[in-house]
């Protein structure tokens, strides 16, 4: 069942995505080489509930941390751990907040300064798969017109759309309907409407679209150890407009690396 927001809820989502929002950017100025992530996940967890929020992820079904970091290969649900961050390595980094009794849920890819052209091209490529995502993400449309902007833009490249993780309604619960898949067809899925909000978020892999998952139950790694991009917002849907409630605009501010330019 899909739950539409009225007005008032979605000013209350967009709240707690601002509060996400700057948890995001305290993280991003702490990544360089040689930081532990589960360093990280300590600054977000104290930003989060020093603003009156809770976060998202951790005890959610058992989960342990504020964020879920994946470095690499893995494409997402990764622990923080002490694991030390090396100049060669793409760190996303997915995050949610509870506040007022509303989930906000992003993630942002960063590429260290020694991450090569090809990996970076991936990077750049899966966030604007984003934003083309939400460009066909309004009232009239479908799901499948959101998927199908996505997949279309990406493979053409090579690359692989994991099918197994998608896209989620989000509101008082983290995951809500619609499922929003990064594949699929124009035309397809749930009719759009005003009152939607759900997050977008393309998990774009340099080689295959297969993923395999870890012993711990939740670490999901591409099936060919090739590196994985995830860039992620969520959008609010009104008769006349959508809106993207969650920002990326102070992780831009505060990540040191200008990898790409701020165009979107």
């Amino acid at each position: 069942m899909i739950r539409l927001k009225s007005a008032e809820e979605v000013e209350i989502i967009k709240e707690s995505a601002q509060i996400l929002g700057k948890a995001h950017a305290e993280v991003a100025k702490a990544i360089k080489p040689g930081v532990k992530t589960k360093d990280l996940d300590k600054i977000a967890d104290e930003f989060i509930r020093d603003n009156g929020g809770t976060p998202s992820f951790k005890n959610y079904h058992g989960f342990p941390s504020a964020l879920c970091i994946s470095v690499n290969d893995t494409v997402v649900h990764g622990f923080p751990s002490g694991y030390e961050i090396r100049e060669s390595d793409i760190i996303s980094v997915d995050c949610g907040v509870k506040y007022k009794g509303f989930h906000s849920d992003s993630a942002y890819t960063y590429p260290l300064e020694g991450v090569g052209p090809e990996v970076l091209k991936l990077l750049e490529r899966t966030y604007e798969s984003l934003f083309l995502g939400i460009a066909q993400a309004k009232a009239g449309n479908r799901i499948g017109d959101v998927s199908f902007a996505v997949q279309s833009y990406v493979e053409q490249f090579g690359y692989g759309v994991v099918r197994e993780l998608v896209g989620h309604g989000v509101g008082k619960d983290l995951h809500e309907d619609p499922e929003v898949p990064n594949y699929g067809k124009r035309g397809k899925g749930p009719k759009i409407a005003a009152g939607m909000v759900f997050a977008i978020e393309p998990m774009i892999n340099m080689g295959t679209k297969k993923v395999i998952q870890e012993k711990d139950g939740w670490t999901i790694k591409t099936g060919d150890h090739k590196p994985s991009a995830h860039f992620e917002h969520m959008v609010a849907i009104f008769e006349d407009r959508t809106e993207i409630v969650t920002t990326h605009e102070y992780i831009e501010d505060s990540y040191k690396f200008k990898w790409r330019s701020k165009s979107q």
